[in-house]
């Protein structure tokens, strides 16, 4: 059932959560230490505290709500790149002139591709969806920041087309555990994103080294990234940046490992696979989580309605969508185990598997990415 749709700042300030990492960063740049810890505390622990208190929320908003009533949900999301770029080049300068231990430095910029990569790339995945040219340069502008560009191309032209199909890399198979998965996803997703846009240009009749191909664009943003940091602190800074960088992709990742794991389109001969449909993304109503990750959880309908913006998807029930048992902070520590994530997720998906393709006998094809390859994939 949908509701009415509050648009006022009060309203909208659940999901301004990640300014709270601000001052914890200022406080673990001044003390350094084991002050850097207060960053991963908030996002991932104190969120999952607060789901547990607050419970789920199944609220469904008013989809049919005009864009300028989305003001101040969307405002936070446009702000974020000049705050995380303080954070990440203001730290690059500080500990690069002060007396701070090698430890400390890893230990804060820890902390720092946390923020970038709960935060940051979450927000890019919502501006990169937009047509909004300056929403558009903010969300190239964060994944800039962590040297990871080419996620702008390999989701919007692989990912959200072959989403749970042999062809998309960041589907995550059954039984395959995040390790093996992180790895497969860093060596074929760079190539499977030139490969997309190279495709796209011959379509048109271009090089694919034509101009209009966005890697130029991406390089450009990420080598001005690393002059910068060059230019703040040498090479230490460099390689300070280059590990905020990794830590936020491993959080992307992790993020991307739990949205789909185990699930697939049902396979319908000659290349053929069955529309994107809810039950293709684990769904998650768990609030606190939700409003960290702008409602990233209900991936269930972003799936289905891709332009949908966050503060308007909706909630599915089991009926139609797999529930995840907790919100994504909590699922993704389980993946880093994975014999706990097999244990709590793959019971999972096989009671989804009897629910929703009760006519499929045999999974093993599925299980290890041996159907076609999708009729007109990349």
């Amino acid at each position: 059932m949908q509701t009415a749709f509050r648009s006022r700042l009060i309203d909208a300030l659940p999901f301004w959560l990640s300014l709270g990492m601000v001052p914890l960063f200022l406080i673990a740049a001044r003390f350094g230490s084991w002050w850097f810890l207060l960053m991963p505390v908030y996002a991932w622990y104190l969120m999952t505290l607060l789901d547990a208190i607050l419970g789920p929320n199944e609220e469904n908003p008013d989809t049919e709500t005009p864009e300028a009533q989305l003001f101040w949900y969307r405002a936070i999301t446009i702000i974020w790149f000049p705050i995380q770029a303080a954070m990440i080049f203001g730290a690059i300068w500080h500990v690069t002139r002060s007396d701070l231990a090698g430890w400390e430095k890893l230990g804060l910029f820890f902390g720092v591709g946390v923020a970038s990569g709960t935060i940051g790339i979450v927000y890019s995945h919502e501006l990169l969806h937009q047509k909004n040219r300056l929403e558009r340069w903010m969300g190239d502008l964060l994944l800039a920041s962590t040297l990871y560009s080419h996620f702008r191309t390999e989701h919007l032209l692989v990912h959200h087309s072959w989403v749970a199909t042999p062809r998309d890399a960041v589907s995550a198979r059954y039984n395959e555990g995040f390790f093996r998965f992180f790895l497969r996803v860093l060596a074929q997703c760079p190539k499977s994103a030139w490969a997309a846009e190279a495709r796209r240009l011959t379509r048109a009749g271009r090089s694919k080294f034509d101009r209009r191909n966005p890697f130029w664009r991406y390089a450009a943003l990420q080598l001005a990234m690393l002059a910068l940091a060059a230019a703040l602190g040498g090479w230490q800074g460099v390689l300070l940046f280059l590990w905020q960088a990794f830590i936020a992709i491993w959080q992307l990742e992790l993020t991307n490992y739990v949205e789909h794991y185990g699930l697939t389109r049902k396979y319908l001969g000659e290349g053929r696979y069955e529309h994107v449909l809810p039950r293709h993304s684990w769904n998650s109503a768990h609030t606190a989580t939700n409003w960290l990750l702008i409602n990233l959880q209900r991936h269930s309908d972003h799936h289905y309605k891709p332009d949908r913006r966050f503060p308007l998807l909706q909630n599915y029930s089991e009926d139609e969508a797999p529930q995840l048992p907790m919100g994504y902070p909590a699922m993704t520590f389980l993946a880093m185990v994975p014999p706990l994530w097999r244990r709590r997720m793959n019971p999972r998906v096989r009671a989804w598997r009897r629910q929703f393709y009760p006519e499929i006998t045999d999974w093993q094809p599925y299980n290890r990415g041996e159907l076609p390859m999708p009729r007109g994939a990349l």
